[in-house]
């Protein structure tokens, strides 16, 4: 296995879900997200990396930029340094997606939530 990249994959329980990270090198992080139904993670943005979301089962609800779209499964959307964005699951079935995240910086702490239904600052 090439250096840098992380081999356990460890289960993330958040209140909307759960992520788990899958790799991790210099400059990119991937995780794997489920979103339950009915429920959204915060309104945030990120100061130090961009994201590429590819929705692999169910249907994403995306705000980005204050614009609201559905993505189906195969379909994908970027989200840049900065930008303002949610993902969130509006049915009654599974969603989850595949992120990339790219930057000098990938820690949890980079999260400016904006907005967020559990009372997280």
């Amino acid at each position: 296995m090439p250096q840098n990249r992380i081999q356990t994959i460890t289960l993330i329980e958040r209140p909307w879900g759960w992520f788990e990270t899958v790799s991790e090198a210099s400059g990119h992080k991937i995780k794997r997200i489920g979103v339950l139904p009915g429920e959204q993670i915060s309104l945030q943005k990120h100061q130090q990396r961009a994201e590429h979301w590819v929705v692999v089962r169910g249907t994403a609800h995306v705000t980005l930029d204050g614009l609201g779209f559905d993505l189906s499964a195969g379909q994908h959307c970027d989200i840049a340094v900065g930008q303002v964005h949610r993902l969130a699951n509006r049915t009654d079935a599974p969603l989850e997606i595949v992120e990339v995240q790219f930057g000098d910086y990938l820690g949890e702490d980079d999260i400016v939530r904006l907005s967020d239904d559990y009372g997280r600052a």
